[in-house]
């Protein structure tokens, strides 16, 4: 699990208020999801705690962020990989490519980026493997092709039919370790 300090200290370097659209900034201390625009949303801070918490983000890792919407997930990444790590978020609304990218840039995380996703193609395998990966849209199955962008020893977070999805990935191709945290809900992971 990612230690309480440096979840305390990612959240206060990156405020979720920077990461919202002018209309909701206001409604960024409360803990609830809050829309971004194009029928997605800005997950409740609370869920992002837990997400990141099951993750254990260390420093110097590689981390894909798959449905980076606003930026926020990917610069609270950023901080918790430091200089020394890289973060990719990929979002596949373009409007929200734009928007995340621009908050990245203005987070000064520069070890961090967000960049449009291949259409029908779910990840990044071509700069994989990473040592973690954070789905913030909900699956109906673990996908296997997220799986295996893990490096040996990685961790997957994912929304499998409601349900937070921890997966360890062993040294060995087919040795994982899968265990489910509590229901939510968030919007459809779609690879269109």
């Amino acid at each position: 699990m990612t230690p309480d300090g440096a979840l305390d200290a990612a959240f206060a370097a990156q405020p979720r208020t920077g990461f919202l659209p002018r209309a909701v900034r206001d409604l960024a201390a409360a803990d609830r999801p809050l829309a971004i625009g194009h029928g997605q949303t800005n997950s409740q801070p609370s869920t992002v705690r837990a997400k990141l918490a099951l993750l254990d983000v260390r420093r110097g890792q590689r981390v894909l962020d798959v449905g980076a919407g606003s930026g926020w997930t990917t610069a609270l990444l950023a901080e918790l990989v430091g200089p020394s790590g890289w973060v990719l978020g990929v979002e596949r609304v373009p409007a929200l490519v734009e928007l995340g990218a621009r908050h990245v840039a203005d987070a000064g995380v520069p070890w961090a980026q967000v960049r449009q996703a291949r259409a029908g193609v779910l990840g990044s395998a071509g700069d994989a493997p990473f040592d973690r990966v954070l789905v913030s849209a909900a699956s109906s199955h673990l996908p296997r092709v997220l799986v295996d962008q893990l490096a040996p020893g990685g961790v997957l977070v994912i929304p499998v039919a409601g349900v937070m999805t921890r997966v360890e990935r062993g040294l060995g191709e087919d040795e994982l370790t899968v265990t489910e945290h509590g229901r939510y809900r968030f919007v459809p992971l779609v690879t269109d």
